[in-house]
């Protein structure tokens, strides 16, 4: 017997946070329609897509970490930028590297690409930084941006407020504002990080994940159905039109069919492509455009602070490697964007005589702009397959001599800006890995015109597919250095009131796989 569906409404494949934006506004904007949702990884937490930040246990939380890492679990993880310095190919706990494909030769690559196989994907494990995109970064043709970005602060509950009560913030922060705000317009000083996150009454971080994009209205709509361990392996194409699903039932080995009226594929921005692959959909610019932001990192310590009170520290909770974060935004005169956390241990070796005063070690991270290139790209195998059975993927991915210029200048603002703080720790900052900041963007990036150089038009639905959307940071069609979850969220946003639009219109009509009915 199967456990699917023979048939809804609108099927979704993947749980990540657009995933679940779409399932959560049709829940709200077209309660009768029926929704699956599909996801390839198990469920982790309760709720499901909950941050594993979220689970107190340390043996559970790394049980969930372990089951979200797919092919790679048990595989050698790392939890802070320093332990990468070896040169060694690590991924994060909760995440998987591409074991081969990840570096052509003769370019760059991406080496420590990663991917994550659980209900609410990425952000169940992601540092919920949720700045909003400014300058070039914007999309300037959707003039609603603004709107939709306010609708992402929403689902994904951002707030600036969260670690107000962590020691040392308004020091940090006015320390930088004296080396960077001069010139700068209000929107782009020093200022708090727009974070996912809220404090407890019990003083208790709550990292927000997919939970909280789906929240109560989607949990209790009769109408919405997820299913976990279950791999998409195409979208059903007829004439034209998407009209459902091939699923298998990664618990059985079984394979089955879902018709739908419209499908999304909100799976990564590697996944994504792959699915679209599979299913012979393949439009000049499907994985092209694909794009990183290469990061620099150093540390910084505050000198003559007096260790926080005692009931400073406890009214913040667990102190985390977050516990303060402060945000310097991109400018299209300085392409990066600075995410700077207070941490509550070194990331270099101190003397033992020396202890760490919780919160004053300061972690600074530079994000750069790539220059898109239509040649950095994900392609797909018609013969090798991946651990799940997809078409194997093979990464080209180059960085241009502007993109080394970019980092030359990330590299000399990042030792400015920890002098500023306090007293850099370590020679000198660290160039991490490509792919390190697992923001991979640009692969089915979105358009305003079918000309070849887009996937998908304003609304997210692909070129030429009618009923076919595509959703995630591989939607973004700019350049940018921010964090891209609360911009690809919030593109979502639009593509799912296109579909709740079209389910009202469409009526009591309904679709089996290749015939429509009334």
């Amino acid at each position: 017997m199967s456990r699917y569906p023979s048939s809804v409404d609108v099927a979704i494949v993947g749980s990540g946070p657009t995933g679940a934006a779409y399932a959560r506004i049709l829940s709200e904007e077209a309660p009768e329609a029926s929704i699956a949702m599909f996801e390839v990884g198990p469920t982790v937490s309760d709720p499901p897509g909950a941050h594993v930040k979220n689970i107190e246990d340390a043996d559970r939380r790394a049980e969930a970490q372990r089951r979200s890492e797919g092919p790679g679990a048990g595989a050698a993880t790392v939890n802070n930028p320093g332990a990468v310095t070896s040169g060694m190919r690590r991924a994060r706990p909760g995440t998987y590297l591409l074991l081969e494909g990840y570096q052509a030769e003769g370019e760059d690559g991406l080496p420590v690409v990663a991917f994550s196989s659980n209900v609410g994907g990425m952000a169940a494990h992601w540092t919920a930084a949720c700045p909003r995109p400014g300058g070039s970064e914007r999309i300037t043709f959707l003039p609603d941006m603004d709107e939709l970005l306010d609708e992402a602060d929403r689902l994904l509950g951002v707030t600036t407020d969260a670690f107000d009560s962590a020691p040392f913030t308004a020091l940090v922060r006015e320390r930088l504002a004296a080396a960077v705000d001069e010139g700068r317009v209000d929107q782009t000083k020093v200022q708090r990080m727009p974070l996912a996150v809220h404090r407890r009454d019990d003083g208790r971080l709550v990292w927000s994940g997919s939970d909280v994009v789906l929240g109560d209205v989607t949990r209790a709509n009769a109408n919405f159905s997820l299913f976990d361990e279950s791999l998409v392996t195409r979208v059903i194409v007829v004439e034209g039109r998407a009209t459902g699903v091939a699923v298998r039932d990664l618990r059985t080995g079984a394979a089955y069919e879902v018709a739908a009226r419209f499908v999304v594929v909100a799976a990564d921005a590697l996944r994504t492509p792959q699915v679209l692959w599979a299913s012979g959909v393949r439009p000049p610019a499907l994985g092209r455009m694909l794009n990183d932001q290469a990061q620099v990192v150093y540390a910084a310590r505050l000198r003559d602070v007096e260790p926080p009170a005692q009931d400073q520290v406890a009214a913040s909770g667990a102190l985390t490697e977050q516990s303060g974060v402060s945000w310097v935004p991109f400018t299209d005169d300085v392409p990066f964007h600075g995410q700077i956390m207070q941490l509550d241990a070194s990331p270099v070796p101190l003397a033992d005589d020396d202890p760490v005063i919780p919160g004053s070690i300061v972690g600074l991270g530079l994000f750069c702009a790539k220059d898109l290139q239509w040649d950095d790209r994900v392609e797909f195998s018609e013969d090798d397959q991946d651990f799940y059975g997809m078409p194997a993927m093979r990464i080209h991915y180059t960085l241009t001599e502007r993109d080394h210029a970019v980092l030359d200048r990330a590299r000399a603002q990042i030792v400015e800006l920890a002098k500023a703080v306090g007293e850099p720790l370590g020679d000198r900052p660290f160039t991490m890995p490509l792919g390190a900041s697992l923001h991979y963007q640009g692969t089915t990036r979105m358009g305003a015109a079918d000309d070849g150089r887009s996937v998908c038009g304003p609304d997210s639905e692909v070129w030429g597919v009618a009923g076919l959307y595509v959703a995630g940071n591989n939607v973004i069609p700019t350049a940018t250095a921010c964090n891209p979850t609360l911009t690809s969220v919030a593109l979502a946003v639009r593509g799912a009131r296109r579909i709740a639009g079209e389910l009202a219109y469409v009526g009591n009509r309904h679709y089996t796989a290749g015939t429509r009915t009334k």
